[in-house]
Formats: C-alpha cells, sequence, structure tokens
C-alpha cells in the first residue's frame, strides 16, 4: 500500500508495490476525491524518434495506435530542435522568446558559462501543468531524463524523479520510466500525464554500429514500442480507455554523421582580429549558439562577421541573426544560430567535446511523428490531416480538450482536435 509522509509543503508518497516515490502537493489525496473531470490525457514523448521509424516494422504497436487515431504526417519540431525547449514548448504551447528555454546549452552571461537550462527558474512563464492545477485538475510528470525533472520542477501536482538512472545518458530506462507511469495511473490517476521516454534518443546517440546499423537504436525502437503498451494496456485495466485522449509525438528527431563529419567554429572565430576571445558557443549538436561578449557598439558588426566566418565553414547550413523573426528563440540564445547540414555535427570548443554520432538541433531533425489515439468521444478515429502539427500544439490541444482556456496573448500553438 501506498503511505504519504508529510515534508514542508509538499508531500512524498511511495508506492510500495513497485518501490517507486512520487512527490506530489499537499493536500492533492484530498483534492482528487473532489469531483474532478473524468477526462484524461496522457503525453506520451518518444524522444527522438524520427517519424520513418514507426513504419519500420520495430514498433507495430505505436503504429496501430497512430492508424487507430489522428495522424499528422507533415508534424514539425521547432528550432532549435533539442530535446528540453521543445518539452518546454509542448507544456507551455509558447515559443522560446516567451518561455525563455530556446535550447539545451545556452552561455549564461550572468554566471559567465554555457550551462544546461535544467533549472525550474529558466521556464519563465507559466505551463500547462500549473493551468490545470488551478482548475481544480491533478497532474504528473513521469521525465526519464534528469534534466527535464529539472526544469519542470515542482510544477506538477505529483512527478516521479528518474531513478535508476544510466551513466552517462543521466536517463532512466524506458521499462523503469513506464513502471512509473503505471503506477503512478494507479495510486495517483492524474488528469493529465506528462511522460518522456528516453531510450531511442541515447542509444541514437551512442549508437556506434555506423550510420547505417545502428543496432542498439533498433533494439531500442521495438523495446519502447513494447513499453508503450504496457501503458495502453492499463489504461483499459484500469478502466480508463474510454475517457482518455493519447497524445504521442517526438521532441525532435536523429541525424548521424561519421567522425570526419565535424565542425568547430572555434578556432576560425578565434582567428578573426575582431572576433578573437569575445565569442562564446553553446554547442548543441546540431547547432551553434554564438554570443558576443565584446562591447555592445560592435555588436551588430560582429554577428555579421560571425556569419560570415560561420557560413565559410564546410558542413555548415546557414547562420541567422538570432532575431530573425521566425526563429523567435529570444536573448537567450545570443546573437547568431548556426545550423549544420544533415550528416554533419558541430564539437566546440575541440573535436573531442562531441564524439556521438547521433544528433538534432539543425533542420534535418525536424520532421517527428505526431499523432492523437485514445478511446475518449472526442478523438477522431482513422483519420490523416493535412495540418502541420507542431510541439507547441500540444499545450493547447489539451487544454481545449479540458475547456481549461489560454494563457494571457494566447497560445503561439493551436488546438488539433
Amino acid at each position: 500500500m501506498s503511505g504519504p509522509v508529510a515534508a514542508g509543503r509538499r508531500t512524498f508518497l511511495k508506492a510500495g508495490a513497485a518501490g517507486l516515490v512520487f512527490s506530489t502537493v499537499a493536500g492533492a489525496p484530498a483534492l482528487a476525491a473532489g469531483g474532478r473531470s473524468r477526462r484524461r490525457a496522457y503525453v506520451l514523448v518518444v524522444d527522438g524518434c524520427r517519424p520513418d521509424e514507426i513504419d519500420s516494422g520495430l514498433t507495430p504497436n505505436l503504429a496501430a495506435l497512430r492508424d487507430g487515431g489522428l495522424r499528422f504526417p507533415q508534424a514539425s519540431s521547432m528550432p532549435v530542435m533539442e530535446t528540453i525547449p521543445n518539452h518546454v514548448m509542448m507544456m507551455t504551447g509558447l515559443r522560446p522568446d516567451r518561455t525563455g528555454v530556446p535550447a539545451n546549452s545556452v552561455y549564461d552571461r550572468d554566471l559567465g558559462e554555457v550551462r544546461d537550462l535544467d533549472r525550474p527558474s529558466d521556464i519563465r512563464c507559466g505551463t500547462l501543468l500549473g493551468r490545470l492545477n488551478r482548475r481544480g485538475l491533478t497532474t504528473g510528470t513521469v521525465l526519464s531524463k534528469t534534466y527535464l525533472y529539472g526544469v519542470f520542477g515542482d510544477r506538477a501536482t505529483h512527478r516521479w524523479e528518474p531513478s535508476p538512472t544510466l551513466p552517462v545518458s543521466e536517463h532512466a530506462p524506458d521499462a523503469v520510466t513506464i513502471d512509473a507511469a503505471i503506477t503512478m495511473l494507479e495510486e495517483l490517476d492524474p488528469n493529465l500525464m506528462f511522460v518522456n521516454l528516453g531510450d531511442i534518443d541515447r542509444f541514437g546517440h551512442a549508437d556506434l554500429t555506423g550510420t547505417t546499423l545502428r543496432v542498439a537504436r533498433r533494439l531500442a525502437l521495438a523495446d519502447t514500442d513494447l513499453q508503450v503498451q504496457r501503458f495502453l494496456d492499463a489504461l483499459t485495466a484500469q478502466g480508463l480507455w474510454e475517457h482518455s485522449m493519447v497524445i504521442v509525438l517526438a521532441d525532435h528527431s536523429m541525424d548521424w554523421s561519421t567522425p570526419d563529419r565535424l565542425i568547430g567554429l572555434t578556432g576560425p572565430l578565434a582567428a578573426d582580429p575582431l572576433l578573437a576571445g569575445r565569442v562564446r558557443i553553446a554547442d548543441n549538436g546540431g547547432a551553434d549558439l554564438l554570443y558576443w561578449t565584446g562591447p555592445a557598439a560592435q555588436r551588430a558588426e560582429a554577428i555579421e562577421r560571425m556569419r560570415t566566418v560561420a557560413r565559410a565553414q564546410e558542413g555548415v547550413l546557414a547562420a541567422y541573426p538570432r532575431t530573425a523573426p521566425w526563429l523567435r528563440l529570444g536573448p537567450e540564445a545570443g546573437d547568431v544560430v548556426v545550423f549544420c547540414r544533415a550528416g554533419w555535427r558541430f564539437s566546440d570548443p575541440d573535436p573531442m567535446a562531441n564524439p556521438i554520432p547521433g544528433n538534432h538541433g539543425h533542420p534535418a531533425t525536424r520532421s517527428i511523428p505526431f499523432f492523437i489515439g485514445g478511446g475518449h468521444a472526442d478523438v477522431p478515429r482513422r483519420a490523416t490531416s493535412s495540418r502541420v502539427a507542431r510541439t507547441i500544439d500540444v499545450a493547447p490541444t489539451v487544454a481545449g480538450f479540458f475547456g481549461a482556456g489560454a494563457p494571457r496573448g494566447g497560445y503561439d500553438g493551436r488546438n488539433l482536435l
């Protein structure tokens, strides 16, 4: 049985059967008994999955869920195509210029160092989690990656801290993550559950079998598919399927490069007399964010020089001023955003900084799987949409499902139902 243990303004609940520990807002059990909506929404993020992999024969359960519901063949991740910003976009419905989270890694001007955006204070806007909580609904996060657990903090009513995590990757295997999701379902039954499954991404990053075989990734795809089906079976067993909407998507896809296709901007920028010692780089695999640290009066000239230097490097696709209106990344993203071509990757400050073959962040990794299933009457059956579904559409779709309205200034995404 589960037993709550008071600890300050929060309560820690241990689910004895699985040995899993969840933190929960004090008073949430009483709230849960107070006549909540019977509607349930589950957002399952198959981190790093490519849309073509759903048709690979390795993921029959995901393919069946997609084909039985509403599918979006033209779905897209948003720049920068990285894990943290796109998960934040999912739970806010807002672009990075409003969330404050443009990439995984940024140069923090206040600290004078490059760091991950993994702190609750990094999200400088409200989230869907908070919006639903204020309406008397309950929410839960089951996030396999430590930095996702960090950036969302205690915004959800219930949350699971990923444990145990694998060394180096700092993520919990999908089997453990789904154990936690099923336990949360059975013990706490939140109206909205937000789940990140990290195996496909993590094994895809580090798969040393090359750009064609990708043995570890193929194994991860098959296992993640089985884990998702375990969760869907649990919804049926709990009598929740007919009340449920299940959104499945990726935060980005994946692109692979060989060791001879590395791009380093540190040296070329340092060779320029104006830029030498005055530019910091936040490497995001498929994208480099460049930050001018010299005099403000020279910023405009420096931006043009950075773009010129970057574009001259083999493997670079484009170098944009961060203020390009379509990017909408905000000041946290620095001054220039550089994307690599497919089959290349950035490795700054030196060739050993990014040894992994699988990367994302660049336009080649924009295409993602995105589909909506579930047994609720609001979910279309066996339908295909020509709309371009985006990660920022998750929050308005879930908010519309619960009748929760929009934040001040409206959503940047749109309701897909």
